[in-house]
C-alpha cells in the first residue's frame, strides 16, 4: 500500500491536476481536504470531484464556526489590519486549513501535506510555516512551484488524464473569497494608476448606484466581540453573512491598496469586505468609551504586531498566545453598542453606548451642571508646563535669544548656544 498525502484541495483546474500528477511525481496515493470558510462553494460537490480525478479519499469539512470563533474574533479584537487597511481575511484562513490538514494527516497516517500555492505569494509561507511547526517531520509538496505549467499546458494534462474540468473563460483576475472578505489581484489591477474596473467587484455595488436613502445598522459588542445585530443576537457566521450582505448593498468595504508582501515585492491588491470593515470601525468606535488614554494608545503598537504576524504566517507562535492574552485582558470592558449610518459607499459611526463607558457627560458638559474643577485646573496646567518653561528659561532663550522655528534653524539643524 502506497504512502499518502493531504492535498489542500479547491477543485479548481490546478488542484484537480495535482491529484494524478503527485501520484505519477511522488508515488503517493492522495487525499484531497475541502475547507467551508464560507467562500459560497458546495464542498460535498467538490468532494465527489476529487473521487472523480483519481483521490483515494476526499474530505470535506463546515469551519467556518472555527474560523470566525478562533480567528476572526480574536484578529477583530486585536483591531488587526494589515498597514492599516487590509483585514486579513485569506491570511486568517490560511493557518486554520494547514492546522486541519495535520490534524488529517495525523490520522491518516500520511507522510506528507501539499498545497496549491505560487511561489510568489504570501500563502506559501502561512501554510509552509504552519506545517513545519506543527508537524516537521511531514514532507510538503507545492506543485505549483515545481511544474511551471501554462493553463494550456495543465488543460493539455487534464485531458490526457480525463480530469473533469469546466470549461469557462478563464478569468482575468486571481481570485480568493472566504466569509470575511474576497481578494482580487493580476490581471488590469497591476496597473496602480489604473482604476479597477466593475467587473473585478461581485460583493459590493458600485457606490454611485447605491440606494440614495442611508441604511442604520446597530452592532452589539461583549468582551470585545460582535454578539448581536440590529438588537438580535446573532452567532458569528450568521451576524457576518448579514452585514455583508447589508454594507454590499451600500458599496461599503472596497478596498485598494499596494501592499508589501512578505517576499519583499509591493503588490496592488483589491479587497471586498463589507463586515470586516464596518465591524473593525465599529469596535474601535467603542474602544473609545471603554479604554483609557493609555491602553488605547498601547493598544495601537499590539494592533501592528498582530496584523503582522497574521499576515506572515506566524499564527502558531508563543508571541501570538502573549499579544493573545494582553488582547483578552484589555477588552474586558470593551461591552455596548455602536450605531452606523451606511451610504454611497461609506460607514459612519453616529452613536456609541457603553455600560462601562469612561466618558462623563457630567466631566465634559458646558452646561450649568458642569462639574468638572475650573479652579483645578489652573495649578495643573502651572505644573504640567513647568518643565518647559525651566528649560526655555535656561537653555532656548538664554541671553535674550529668540526661540527658533522648527525648520529655520541653523548650522546644520542646531543653533549654536550662546
Amino acid at each position: 500500500m502506497a504512502d499518502t498525502v493531504i492535498l489542500a484541495y479547491s477543485g479548481g483546474l490546478d488542484t484537480s491536476v495535482m491529484v494524478p500528477w503527485i501520484k505519477e511525481k511522488y508515488g503517493l496515493d492522495v487525499i484531497t481536504f475541502t475547507c467551508d470558510l464560507g467562500q459560497g462553494e458546495d464542498i460535498e460537490q467538490i468532494r465527489q470531484k476529487a473521487l472523480r480525478t483519481g483521490a483515494v479519499d476526499a474530505v470535506a469539512v463546515d469551519a467556518r464556526n472555527l474560523f470566525v470563533d478562533c480567528f476572526v474574533w480574536p484578529a477583530l479584537m486585536a483591531g488587526a489590519m494589515y498597514e492599516g487597511k487590509y483585514p486579513l481575511a485569506t491570511a486568517l484562513g490560511r493557518p486554520l486549513i494547514a492546522k486541519l490538514m495535520v490534524d488529517l494527516a495525523r490520522e491518516r497516517n500520511a507522510k506528507a501535506v501539499a498545497h496549491g500555492c505560487t511561489g510568489k505569494g504570501n500563502d506559501q509561507v502561512r501554510f509552509d510555516v504552519t506545517f513545519q511547526t506543527l508537524a516537521p517531520d511531514l514532507k510538503i509538496i507545492a506543485p505549483v512551484r515545481e511544474w511551471k505549467m501554462s493553463r494550456p499546458e495543465a488543460l493539455a494534462y487534464a485531458a490526457r488524464h480525463n480530469i473533469p474540468v469546466e470549461v469557462k473563460a478563464e478569468s482575468p483576475y486571481s481570485i480568493d473569497q472566504n466569509l470575511f472578505g474576497r481578494s482580487i489581484e493580476a490581471g488590469l489591477l497591476e496597473d496602480p494608476w489604473d482604476e479597477p474596473p466593475p467587473d473585478a467587484f461581485a460583493w459590493t455595488v458600485d457606490p454611485v448606484k447605491a440606494p440614495n436613502e442611508p441604511e442604520y445598522v446597530e452592532i452589539e459588542f461583549e468582551r470585545g466581540r460582535p454578539i448581536g445585530l440590529n438588537g438580535r443576537r446573532l452567532d458569528g457566521v450568521p451576524l457576518i453573512e448579514e452585514l455583508n450582505r447589508i454594507g454590499g448593498r451600500h458599496g461599503v468595504g472596497r478596498i485598494d491598496h499596494v501592499e508589501n508582501r512578505l517576499v519583499g515585492i509591493k503588490s496592488r491588491e483589491l479587497y471586498e469586505a463589507p463586515a470586516a470593515v464596518i465591524l473593525h470601525l465599529a469596535h474601535r468606535e467603542l474602544e473609545t468609551l471603554c479604554l483609557s488614554k493609555q491602553a488605547a494608545r498601547f493598544k495601537t503598537l499590539v494592533s501592528q504586531e498582530y496584523a503582522d504576524l497574521i499576515y506572515n504566517g506566524l499564527w502558531f507562535s508563543a508571541f501570538h498566545q502573549d499579544l493573545a492574552a494582553f488582547v483578552a485582558s484589555n477588552q474586558r470592558f470593551v461591552t455596548g453598542h455602536v450605531r452606523l449610518k451606511l451610504y454611497k459607499g461609506n460607514a459612519q459611526v453616529v452613536g456609541r453606548k457603553s455600560e462601562y463607558s469612561l466618558y462623563s457627560k457630567k466631566l465634559a458638559t458646558y452646561e450649568k451642571d458642569d462639574q468638572f474643577d475650573h479652579e483645578a485646573a489652573k495649578g495643573f496646567i502651572r505644573i504640567h508646563g513647568l518643565g518647559q518653561q525651566t528649560q526655555a528659561q535656561r537653555q532656548l532663550l538664554r541671553g535674550g535669544k529668540p526661540f527658533d522655528l522648527p525648520g529655520l534653524l541653523t548650522h546644520g539643524g542646531e543653533s549654536e548656544p550662546r
